[in-house]
């Protein structure tokens, strides 16, 4: 099964279309205002609106403990799936029984895989913890724990992916999904088209690797 690739921090058309044209199967739009990547739900929806119909749109949350307050700005920009980061969670229940969800968690020293069980199980988006960010640190973690919690989940590896390493990822985590900010960047929400291109290219190259048994 090929990697799925999802383009996140997305802020203009222009870089949504090119994500598509490569072969994303999703794209994150960020609504946590102190992110650099935040958008606003309407401008997002312009964008969503125009993507393919199998192009899945991620609305990306953080420290959000009102599912209300999420499933109002995901409806208005036309956004099926959230994503949420802590430290606090809404419940899945209620306002966000009609969405997927896929919840994330920074990964600390001595993470225990197992915990995913105790979690219910479901997609979970791992990523590197920082004492600042929530999320989009750049930064990569112990990809063996993300490996293990291949058991207990659907994995979307994040977390310092770049072009120089999503093949070394792949080959190590063989996660169902990549998700990558910073790493395909010019700047913060502005992707490099060279850096995007070169991304897809060791994506597609690792999962041939593997299907070869390279």
């Amino acid at each position: 099964m090929p990697t799925r690739v999802n383009i996140c921090g997305i802020t203009r058309w222009e870089d949504a279309q090119l994500a598509v044209e490569l072969g994303a199967a999703a794209l994150g739009f960020n609504f946590y205002p102190p992110s650099p990547r935040h958008i606003d739900p309407a401008a997002a929806r312009a964008i969503v609106v125009k993507l393919p119909p199998l192009v899945t749109a991620v609305g990306i949350f953080a420290d959000e403990s009102d599912g209300g307050r999420v499933a109002s700005v995901a409806r208005e920009a036309r956004i099926g799936t959230v994503q949420l980061h802590g430290p606090r969670f809404p419940p899945p229940e209620g306002p966000l029984a009609d969405f997927t969800v896929i919840r994330a968690l920074a990964i600390l020293k001595g993470f225990q895989p197992e915990r995913l069980r105790e979690l219910g199980g479901g997609t979970f988006l791992l990523d590197t913890y920082d004492v600042e960010l929530l999320g989009g640190t750049g930064k990569p973690f112990n990809w063996a724990l993300a490996r293990e919690a291949n058991r207990f989940g659907t994995i979307f590896l994040a977390g310092g992916l770049t072009p120089e390493n999503v093949g070394q990822a792949i080959r190590e985590v063989r996660p169902f999904a990549v998700d990558v900010a910073s790493g395909v960047e010019a700047a913060p929400g502005v992707k490099d088209a060279h850096k995007l291109r070169a991304f897809f290219q060791e994506v597609e190259q690792a999962d041939r690797g593997i299907k070869d048994g390279i």
